[in-house]
């Protein structure tokens, strides 16, 4: 059913109506906002879902709302997912179809739905709902119905800049911020972008001039997809919803293969759907009349400030900490927390605490203790007085939800951590609707080994010639293994040489004895690993080796990895997953660290663990990152998960796209290694992920399959 919009000039459907007109049915675009309300039948009922009211009202009841500071503050976020696209022949109902591709996406958002038509553009709205259905409804516009809105994410600064857009003779029909950012668009244009804090993804319809105008946020928390191919121009939360479009034809991008063994993603803006892009993070685009375009609004500067000690760093860091933890927190909800035994985590609790939050708090491990930082985690929720819920996962369970995962990833994502954040999220699920993560803090603060390994590699550099370490390293390069062989070969290269995670899984000539016969002529010659990561430390080429290497991990492997699978494994159940490390002012601030202030060789996190260490016992704040270790290597020479991926290797996915004898041979290798020492585990994990992808999407399983 078609509803005309006399606000919005088109349709709306599911619960959606014209705009209610409060502020009268004309005036200037800029003072006021419209939205989308309910009160009509149309493709589809909203989804009821949870009882989304009850629970609030209990939370209020029992104190357990927002961020302890008294009175609970009232506001709306946008989380969800959203799609779109611009109407051709191909699409017979616009509704229709951009319902198909809602429901794809349902899980972003159970509670409600809404779509909208005109004669250009359709968007689906898919909303998790914090309280207020009617308040938080999207597609969202204005009073005149010219910008029409769909946005995901939250604004932690929006009544800031809902006073300053009010200032300017905006008025507005909502609480949320979604509406500050349709304002602030009419008000600034692209330059709202640089007024926000947060993280979110949006596309605005603009039919004053036929221009659809999206962006991410700096980081990439949030994400973002386009399609244009054929003569179609498609969006999405997620690739998946792309697949219920009539006009979307793709196939797996087979030349980039060896990019997706080396680094185990694609390190760019393309994906291995044929046409499918990615909106980089701080990055914007528009689309108008066939064409393309997009640019970068944030770059990542570093400006070392050497005036402070490191107690005042301490001090800053817990003070910029503070206050974006007390904006994280901010919900009419009840908010949970992610805790494990690491520093990261641990301080981002406490904080919260401190400030009279009473989170409750949720912790996965394994049964094997070696694994597992469940008994550290209790034992550190003890100490800071929160309740703590502690999830097993067993390799069964490992096992059997692989298939699910790497549908909910959208592309193949081969990192094991993965398996226990997806049974974490979905034991969260069950009593919170949103919690913060300790997600950022080693790229931001410098957590890993390899920055602490560039502090040595550097000292190397200082007292050694280069035209010495060149000769060492090729001396050292030809040689067979021996202690020390690797430091030397390191300290002969350039940063972006010794530094590309791409050597973590395959190496470049290596990857290609994997591929197939038509993959590699796909391939042909394609740049090594290390070179398609190049440019990253090009563009950092000013600062020092751990600083390129950071700006790199940044560019790539934060928003390609750590965010990518924190928000597809919360968003499969329906959880919003908060980062208040990934905060504009956080990040501002740790941009103006001195290398010493964030690693030694000896050290990491040198500033945050000081901040940490003032009101954290010492241990935890010094405790060396874990991360999300698993059995896997060990489950994987257990008779049942070794038949498991060795069915998959003998699969249709395998012989199209690899070497099944190659396959075999590292499988049967690693299951010798409890004898041999060998082990296979990422490389078996990065095939047996990318054949179960295919399955969902393209193969016999298909899940993925089209429905309309």
């Amino acid at each position: 059913m078609r509803c005309g919009g006399a606000g919005l000039h088109g349709a709306v459907a599911s619960g959606s109506a014209q705009p209610d007109g409060r502020h009268g049915g004309g005036g200037c675009a800029r003072r006021a906002g419209g939205l989308l309300r309910g009160g009509m039948r149309g493709l589809g009922a909203p989804v009821r879902g949870r009882s989304v009211v009850r629970r609030t009202v209990a939370a209020v009841r029992d104190g357990r709302c927002g961020g302890g500071r008294g009175a609970v503050e009232r506001r709306w976020g946008a989380v969800c997912g959203f799609a779109g696209f611009v109407i051709t022949a191909r699409v017979a109902d616009p509704l229709a179809t951009a319902r198909l591709m809602g429901e794809r996406i349902a899980h972003r958002g159970p509670d409600d739905a809404q779509y909208y038509a005109d004669s250009r553009v359709a968007l689906a709205f898919r909303r998790l709902s914090i309280i207020d259905l009617e308040g938080g409804r999207q597609p969202l516009a204005n009073e005149d119905g010219s910008c029409v809105l769909v946005f995901n994410g939250e604004v932690y600064n929006y009544r800031q800049l809902r006073t300053e857009l009010a200032r300017r003779g905006h008025r507005f029909a909502t609480e949320s911020d979604s509406e500050v950012v349709l304002h602030g668009y009419e008000e600034y244009g692209r330059g709202i972008l640089d007024r926000l804090r947060g993280m979110f993804a949006f596309v605005i319809w603009d039919k004053r001039t036929n221009t659809l105008f999206g962006a991410r946020d700096i980081f990439g928390i949030k994400p973002l997809y386009v399609y244009d191919g054929g003569g179609e121009f498609l969006f999405a939360s997620e690739v998946k919803a792309f697949l219920d479009h009539p006009g979307f034809a793709t196939s797996v991008r087979c030349e980039r293969l060896a990019d997706y063994l080396s680094y185990s993603y694609l390190p760019d803006e393309e994906t291995l759907f044929e046409g499918v892009r990615k909106v980089l993070p701080a990055h914007w685009f528009t689309w108008r009349d066939g064409r393309f375009d997009t640019g970068c609004y944030y770059e990542l500067a570093y400006r070392a400030d050497r005036s402070l000690s490191e107690g005042e760093w301490a001090e800053r860091i817990q003070a910029v900490l503070d206050d974006s933890v007390a904006a994280h927190l901010v919900a009419d909800v009840e908010v949970g927390a992610f805790l494990s035994s690491g520093v990261d985590s641990s301080y981002l609790v406490q904080r919260a605490v401190a400030a009279g939050s009473r989170l409750r708090t949720f912790s996965v491990g394994y049964e094997d203790e070696r694994y597992s930082e469940l008994a550290q985690a209790q034992w550190l929720a003890g100490q800071l007085g929160v309740d703590n819920r502690a999830a097993l996962v067993s390799a069964e369970q490992f096992f059997d939800a692989t298939s699910d995962i790497q549908y909910f990833m959208d592309e193949p994502l081969p990192n094991p951590s993965e398996n226990p954040l997806y049974f974490l999220a979905q034991d969260a699920a069950r009593f919170v609707k949103v919690v913060v993560s300790g997600e950022g803090a080693d790229e931001l603060f410098g957590g890993y080994p390899n920055y602490q390994q560039e502090c040595c590699t550097a000292a190397y550099e200082r007292r050694v010639a280069g035209p010495v370490r060149a000769l060492l390293g090729r001396t050292a390069g030809a040689l067979p293994a021996f202690r020390g062989r690797n430091f030397l070969v390191r300290g002969s290269q350039q940063p972006w040489q010794r530094n590309s995670r791409a050597d973590y899984v395959f190496g470049p000539q290596e990857r290609l004895r994997f591929l197939s016969g038509d993959v590699r002529r796909a391939v042909g010659a394609v740049p090594g690993p290390q070179e398609a990561s190049r440019h990253y430390f090009d563009e950092a080429s000013g600062a020092d080796a751990v600083t390129q290497l950071q700006y790199a991990d940044m560019k790539t492997w934060l928003p390609y990895d750590i965010l990518l699978k924190a928000d597809r494994m919360s968003m499969a159940h329906s959880l919003e997953l908060r980062v208040p490390y990934l905060d504009r002012e956080v990040l501002e601030l740790a941009l103006t660290l001195p290398v010493g202030q964030r690693v030694s060789s000896d050290r990491s996190k040198i500033a945050l663990r000081a901040a940490a260490g003032q009101v954290l016992p010492r241990q935890v704040a010094s405790r060396e990152k874990l991360g999300f270790p698993s059995p896997l290597a060990s489950w994987l020479r257990e008779d049942a998960y070794y038949e498991r991926v060795r069915e998959a290797f003998g699969s249709f996915a395998a012989r199209e796209f690899f070497a099944p004898a190659e396959l075999m041979r590292l499988l049967d290798e690693h299951r010798a290694g409890a004898r041999t020492g060998v082990s296979h585990m990422q490389r078996i994990w990065s095939f047996y992920s990318f054949i179960l992808w295919h399955d969902q999407f393209f193969g016999a399983s298909k899940r993925a399959r089209r429905r309309g």
